[in-house]
């Protein structure tokens, strides 16, 4: 028969060590942290609506809702149909301007042959000088706002705020929308999942520690990266970053395992314990030889890889329980 000595060492981020031996397997108590199920919700870190700079009809919307955009890109234009109209009324003025300024600068040059024969006083050749310059800034002020007016109509694209994924379209192509809208709601900058843990527990959670996440793909692990100071309804929220997290679907859940509590615990390795006549039993081995031995057997975990089962009642710590034989 050959057997093996199991030694369980308490470490804060390993776990308890399996020590194998001839002659059978030692059981000493080990430290065992209990987990709580809960779910976590899939959030994104940044969710940031993108915005119409412009009011007025949207004539084009690229995006829908789950498409992924980089930052910058266009998602929709707004079209301010008054805008060509104050361009087109801009134009006119500043072409009257333009009139006045020719005619301003002629009678300057004509005041000036003027002055120079003696013909007008210094004072009449500066109001004309002055009639000039106050035409010029006009036409100058008309200039500037008709940039200004061509930029508002550069503002009617609507562009994504942060690179992600849309979330939320909630208007269509053709509605009318006002200055600062929302017309799509960007999710980005990565994403995390939101834990809501009653109270009761907040003092257990550290952050830093190892979180287990149960997946379609499998169990992945994360970290308790932030706990919230506030407690709302009786519960704590908590952030969990995780390296490989499906975003596919934002708001899903997912069961997480907190390590809440840890303990003593007797473990054996799960093969060891063998079920008849409805009890369970170890084989341990004594002075009289090996013997029989009722356990009550609590969950199953695992220890490197390895199913250990939890004795709760009939082992204490320092026998050594032998393989059964087949």
């Amino acid at each position: 028969m050959k057997a093996f000595v199991v030694t369980l060492v308490a470490l804060a981020v390993l776990g308890p060590q399996i020590a194998r031996a001839e002659g059978g397997f030692k059981v000493e108590p080990s430290m065992l942290t209990d987990w709580k199920t809960v779910y976590g919700q899939v959030e994104a870190k940044d969710s940031i609506p993108a915005r119409a700079r412009l009011g007025g009809t949207l004539v084009e919307l690229s995006v829908t809702e789950g498409d992924l955009v980089e930052a910058g890109q266009e998602l929709g234009r707004v079209v301010d149909a008054k805008i060509a109209f104050q361009i087109n009324a801009i134009d006119a003025q500043i072409a009257a301007l333009e009139s006045q300024m020719a005619n301003a600068e002629r009678e300057l040059t004509r005041g000036e042959e003027l002055k120079s024969r003696g013909v007008i006083t210094t004072q009449q050749l500066d109001a004309l000088r002055t009639q000039a310059e106050v035409v010029s800034q006009q036409l100058e002020a008309q200039r500037a706002s008709r940039q200004v007016t061509e930029q508002q109509a550069t503002e009617g694209a609507v562009l994504a705020p942060v690179a992600g994924r849309v979330l939320e379209v909630p208007v269509a192509k053709g509605a009318v929308v006002m200055a600062g809208e929302s017309i799509a709601t960007i999710a980005g900058g990565g994403f995390f999942l939101r834990l809501s843990v009653p109270e009761r527990f907040a003092g257990t959670m550290k952050e830093g520690d190892a979180i287990s996440i149960d997946t379609a793909a499998g169990e992945i692990s994360g970290k308790l990266a932030k706990i919230y100071p506030l407690i709302e309804g009786g519960r704590v929220n908590a952030d969990v970053e995780v390296a490989d997290l499906n975003s596919e679907f934002v708001g899903a859940r997912v069961l997480v395992k907190l390590p809440l509590a840890a303990r003593d615990a007797i473990l054996v390795p799960a093969e060891m314990v063998k079920t008849h006549s409805g009890l369970d039993f170890v084989i341990v081995a004594t002075a009289q030889g090996p013997m029989e031995r009722a356990v009550v057997p609590g969950p199953m975990t695992k220890v490197n890889g390895q199913p250990m089962m939890e004795i709760l009642s009939g082992l204490t710590g320092g026998e050594e329980v032998l393989a059964h034989e087949h």
